[in-house]
């Protein structure tokens, strides 16, 4: 479906709708990130190694399944409804990790929800974005990086509210239930979602796919919530069993990688430019969402056991984060950056000098290194194995900065470069590399499994120090890689405009 360049008062109201939606979507699923690796190390007795695989394997799933939500967006039952639907379903998986039980398989199954749920939502209202700004990418790459922040809103609040409704709850009221109501937390932030899209749906009208402006197939829609059903269960057996998610996560990159070469080779000549650069470009968010994964595992481990979580100033204690609450450091940060990187963008789009997509992302695994070794050289300064929750504020920053240089504008980079015709499977595509390199951003993190009967800050420090200076490291490489493909990618964002 064709959608007509508007006016920027409409593009602005129905950008701000779908903002809202993922906003919300984001309190939700980073209020679960945030305890999952803690409850299943605290609560259910998981040893780091487990934990880290289960949770990595859970991560890449989420991200795989937009591969087919896309495709169901573009074809089957439509973009509008597919974001809508997918709201539901995650609405409900949230519900059902409040469940008070520690049973194993409940938790996968409630978690297999969510795979389905996010696999609808997410590639659609990044596609919905991209239909609203078709046709300028000055205002795309502008809009998704603010885009982006905006959906830090929801999970900075999160991530700082859902630590402490389960440390409050726990300690008014006894037992362990706090974990559970503040998972429910998570699935009634969606619900405020959902009536947020009903009440500014007019906005919206004017964009979607072909199937949206067609009634609704009943037919359709219930073979969606049989084919989500079986997900569900796949999903459950692929957390319990780490070598079927091996398996699983290595044969959907290998699939993946084969259809995009496939669609390049069969693509018109003039296509076939900006397929290959939006093809390198996704093979280096592999590489980032690898550092990223570190966030909910090795990090989120390395603040529980070896960060001094008093936030002191100038010898005055202003006061005390869980270790939980750490990772909202990474969505504050992203706010704050966001409007001054979309600034920018637009002031050198207008003087023609923007740095293309694969300059920022060089620097912004310049910054991921930079970051990480902030990390590692923090043991030196270390008092009793425990180091100073500051480096965990300059380490995120970096870490963020380099972030929405490279996940900010991978978005942004599909819009640019792929066909409108198959945006939707190619928004899923993006999101299938970033679901390999969940998984092995948990396989890397157990690099630093620190075994179940080290409990001392002095023993576990090392263990952590000697895995970020490694990560930092890493990313050098991929700076160096990056800036040396940016020949090739001159050469083909030069042949895709020429073409378009």
């Amino acid at each position: 479906m064709k959608t007509e360049i508007l006016p920027l008062p409409t593009q602005s109201r129905s950008f701000l709708t779908i903002a809202l939606i993922e906003m919300w979507e984001r309190f939700g699923y980073y209020g679960m990130q945030a305890l999952i690796v803690y409850f299943m190390v605290q609560r259910l007795g998981f040893d780091d190694s487990r934990a880290n695989l289960v949770w990595s394997a859970a991560a890449a799933l989420i991200y795989v399944s937009p591969a087919i939500g896309g495709w169901i967006g573009d074809k089957v039952l439509g973009t509008k409804r597919s974001m809508v639907l997918g709201a539901l379903v995650l609405t409900v998986g949230y519900a059902l990790m409040a469940v008070p039980t520690e049973n194993t398989w409940f938790l996968f199954c409630a978690l297999g929800v969510v795979v389905v749920g996010n696999g609808l939502f997410k590639p659609n209202t990044a596609n919905l974005v991209r239909k609203i700004y078709e046709g300028d990418d000055s205002k795309i790459d502008s809009a998704f990086t603010l885009y982006y922040m905006a959906v830090n809103v929801g999970s900075t609040i999160s991530m700082l509210a859902t630590p402490w409704i389960k440390d409050y709850v726990n300690a008014t009221y006894g037992g362990e239930v706090g974990w559970h109501i503040a998972f429910g937390a998570c699935s009634v932030g969606l619900v405020v979602g959902l009536f947020n899209v009903f009440l500014m749906r007019a906005t919206i009208a004017h964009v979607g796919s072909l199937p949206d402006e067609r009634p609704l197939d009943v037919g359709k829609l219930a073979a969606v919530l049989a084919g989500g059903v079986v997900m569900v269960g796949v999903s459950a057996v692929i957390l319990e069993y780490r070598t079927l998610a091996r398996i699983f996560v290595y044969l959907a990159g290998l699939v993946v990688l084969g259809i995009f070469i496939h669609l390049i080779r069969r693509s018109a000549p003039n296509e076939r430019a900006g397929l290959t650069a939006a093809l390198v470009l996704t093979l280096q968010s592999v590489f980032f969402f690898i550092f990223y994964q570190q966030m909910s595992t090795s990090l989120s481990l390395f603040a529980l056991r070896n960060v001094d979580l008093e936030f002191n100033l100038l010898g005055a204690h202003l006061f005390d984060w869980s270790p939980a609450q750490f990772q909202a450091l990474n969505a504050i940060w992203i706010m704050v950056l966001s409007p001054v990187l979309a600034w920018a963008y637009n002031t050198a789009g207008r003087s023609g000098r923007d740095l293309s997509i694969a300059g920022k992302f060089a620097l912004g695994f310049f910054a991921v290194a930079l970051g990480f070794f902030a990390y590692g050289v923090a043991g030196a300064f270390a008092v009793g194995g425990k180091t100073s929750s500051w480096v965990m504020v300059a380490g995120y920053g970096l870490y963020s900065l380099g972030e929405l240089l490279v996940s900010g504008l991978g978005l942004a980079m599909v819009a640019r470069y792929v066909p409108a015709r198959m945006s939707g499977f190619m928004m899923g595509a993006y999101y299938v590399a970033t679901g390999i390199s969940q998984y092995l951003g948990g396989v890397v993190a157990n690099l630093a499994s620190v075994p179940s009967d080290v409990t001392d800050p002095l023993q576990t420090l090392p263990i952590y120090t000697s895995l970020f200076n490694k990560l930092g490291v890493g990313a050098l490489v991929c700076t160096a890689i990056a800036l040396a493909v940016l020949p090739l990618m001159r050469k083909l964002s030069a042949t895709h405009h020429a073409h378009n």
